[in-house]
């Protein structure tokens, strides 16, 4: 009886540690590297996005509204009329494979099972039992000045991992991305934003 009035307890346990997992604000990790040339803000700290031919579809307006309230973040205000720099932006989604450094690929017992799928058995062409792939998000951000066409910063932001939450990611990673701006540290950096979820 004793080892029976636990169980309810340890799942009760379990589930309110489940939900308040889920309501945790997660925090997205970026790599980050920025090159600039700027001493300052411009004056006027305007902009205007020039969208590339591959960005004219109506499914890219949302990442250009995440970029905009991070350009915005920065201390720099959209004006297509006159804009002092002239902005094009970068995204990417892919996913990266992983592979588990204690799983033996190869000749064994249960068949050849190879490391990319191929052959049979346990290890076979379902790949059975492998590390979930982490999910890449990239972005990128150039500015060039509006009168000289010149690149004064250019940067980029990279977040792999095994959840993905698009596009929000993408929002947080120009937030990452533009982190330190006009004057950025030099060199790769990691910078830890979180996550805020959606509101309903």
């Amino acid at each position: 009886m004793t080892q029976r009035r636990w169980i309810p307890a340890l799942l009760l346990g379990l589930t309110v540690t489940l939900l308040a997992g889920c309501s945790t604000t997660r925090v997205v990790e970026g790599q980050v590297q920025s090159f600039s040339t700027l001493a300052a803000v411009p004056a006027p700290a305007t902009y205007r996005i020039e969208r590339l031919p591959s960005q004219q579809a109506p499914s890219f307006d949302t990442i250009t509204t995440l970029a905009e309230q991070a350009l915005a973040r920065a201390g720099l205000q959209r004006d297509d009329a006159a804009p002092r720099l002239l902005v094009q932006l970068g995204v990417q989604a892919d996913a990266v494979p992983r592979y588990d450094p204690f799983r033996p690929y190869g000749p064994g017992p249960w068949g050849m099972g190879g490391r990319y799928g191929r052959g049979w058995g346990v290890h076979g062409m379902w790949r059975f039992g492998e590390p979930t792939p982490l999910h890449r998000r990239a972005v990128s951000i150039v500015m060039r000045d509006a009168s000289t066409q010149a690149v004064v910063y250019e940067t980029s932001a990279v977040h792999e991992d095994v959840w993905v939450s698009d596009p929000a990611v993408y929002g947080v990673l120009f937030d990452a991305a533009l982190n330190g701006f006009p004057k950025p540290p030099e060199g790769p950096r990691q910078v830890r934003l979180p996550l805020v979820p959606p509101s309903h």
